[in-house]
């Protein structure tokens, strides 16, 4: 996530409408035709809170903005869209953090925001039936008095809508254990660019045919508009508890996260944070953090209350012998929360330090944590830029927030080609280039470096087989084998290495 207060060299307002008027004006009165005007928006600054997502330094307006609340209006806006050739990118609570739903210049701007009902909750089966709109927490909220939650847990579940964590395949600090958002899905009513409503999936527990939700789910809308979801409830556990390991060393505590896994033990939640990430969050959530560790891990087990018991025990003595100097068990459920509120906060707290933050989103194979620690901290010494970490150490999931000033000239450059390298190092060491954010506009050269041009071309292939015309949400996500052979003319790809037979771009 580039946060950006200041000006940019990223931010465009000068395109969108105001320079495509006579299109502007077709697809405004066709707009107007489905929807009431209110709900049509085609002026400058009725555009300008939609000219960005939650990564500020990318902006730019669209044509127009609509705000259908049915399901037949999404359709007959796709129809009319596909008809007069608009490109359309579909938007949620705008918290996305790789610019997914950066807005085309030439196209529609597609909320979703107002499908927002629970349409059903079923205790028996143990599933939600929700629209796109409706908020992560909401489902949990309504589930509660059933004695039921819904697992995937982002740290902006107090925002983000259940349709964006259906587009990038959201994940949480909860799902090391229960799984991302694909594992937690039965069925998703999905709309085509050309109208068509296909229903993916099941409320069984299998569906025949491929599995073409979990191809949808992570798709970031280039492959259709999400109108209604089925998601699993999971009963709440009788008892959760979070023990907290402070560590003088950052290697020794991720360390300690594969020695947990190594012992059959898989925690609810497996956190960590290092020193800038503790201060800042300790500074701004009052979370009783231990303020001069260089690194805490945040380990939750949760279940039958015995085998919480038995499994505190056991993970306390792993924390201890792998060079922790404090493990605490937070005392009430009062302050379990509290520890993770502090978590949760970690990236608006880190906001704090600096006029600009960059959020960074890569996947490495556990084991690796220590050295890529290490080498995360060598290079933010040799780019003079400082870099908080904080991640879902469980499953290498890593958000390092690199420190900046866009004021600075060249700094924001800067800023990017560290965070490039930090993403070529996860696939490096075998992991990837994003865990949950998706790739959007922000790491698109970097689906350079993982993939082979083969690959890529299978991906164009996926999406023309779902949108032909290339509309939805177009120049994300996958990058044309043009771009990569520019971009790649002094990269080695990584795939080159594995598969040193299959041409170069």
């Amino acid at each position: 996530m580039k946060l950006t207060m200041n000006n940019d060299p990223h931010t465009d307002h000068d395109h969108g409408g105001q320079g495509h008027p006579a299109r502007q004006a077709q697809l405004v009165a066709g707009l107007l035709a489905i929807l009431p005007a209110a709900q049509v928006l085609h002026e400058t600054e009725d555009l300008r809170p939609y000219e960005c997502d939650g990564l500020s330094a990318y902006r730019q307006l669209p044509l127009a903005v609509a705000l259908p609340d049915t399901a037949a209006q999404v359709q007959a806006i796709l129809k009319l869209c596909h008809r007069l050739q608009v490109p359309v990118v579909a938007r949620g609570a705008g918290t996305g953090l790789s610019a997914g739903a950066l807005p085309h210049p030439e196209g529609l701007l597609l909320s979703l925001a107002r499908l927002k009902a629970i349409l059903a909750i079923d205790p028996l089966a143990r599933t939600a039936r929700v629209q796109p709109g409706v908020r992560n927490l909401a489902i949990s909220e309504a589930a509660r008095p059933h004695g039921l939650y819904y697992a995937p847990d982002p740290s902006s579940q107090i925002a983000c809508t259940i349709g964006g964590n259906v587009a990038e395949n959201s994940g949480g600090v909860h799902c090391l254990k229960y799984g991302l958002t694909v594992h937690n899905l039965l069925r998703l009513e999905v709309i085509t660019m050309d109208g068509e409503r296909l229903t993916l999936g099941a409320e069984a527990l299998d569906a025949p045919g491929y599995d073409l939700m979990a191809l949808m789910t992570g798709s970031e809308g280039l492959l259709g508009v999400v109108v209604e979801i089925t998601v699993r409830l999971l009963a709440l556990p009788e008892r959760a508890q979070v023990l907290l390991a402070a560590y003088d060393d950052i290697g020794q505590a991720g360390a300690a996260v594969g020695a947990i896994i190594a012992a059959g033990i898989i925690p609810a939640g497996l956190e960590m944070m290092d020193n800038p990430a503790i201060r800042a969050a300790e500074a701004f959530v009052h979370a009783g953090y231990p303020t001069e560790a260089a690194a805490i891990l945040l380990c939750e087990l949760d279940g039958a209350n015995e085998e919480v018991s038995q499994e505190i025990l056991r993970v306390r003595q792993i924390l201890l012998d792998s060079g922790a100097t404090e493990v605490r068990t937070a005392r009430d459920e009062a302050e379990r929360l509290l520890f993770w509120k502090g978590r949760k906060a970690a990236f608006p707290a880190v906001g704090r330090l600096s006029p600009d933050y960059y959020c960074m989103d890569g996947t490495i194979p556990r084991r690796r944590l220590p050295e890529v620690l290490a080498r995360i901290a060598a290079m933010s010494a040799a780019y003079g830029l400082p870099v908080a970490n904080v991640f879902h150490a469980g499953d290498g999931n890593l958000h390092p927030l690199i420190l900046y000033d866009a004021n600075r000239p060249g700094e924001l450059e800067r800023t990017e080609e560290l965070g490039g390298k930090i993403l070529e190092l996860c696939v490096e060491v075998g992991g990837t280039i994003t865990g949950e954010h998706g790739v959007g506009t922000e790491k698109i050269d970097q689906m350079c470096v993982q993939f082979h041009p083969l690959e890529l071309t299978q991906f164009h292939a996926v999406k023309a087989a779902f949108d032909p015309a290339g509309l939805l949400n177009p120049a994300k996500a996958v990058p044309t084998l043009h771009r990569c052979a520019e971009f790649g003319a002094m990269h080695v790809h990584a795939n080159q290495l594995r598969f040193p037979d299959l041409p170069r771009f």
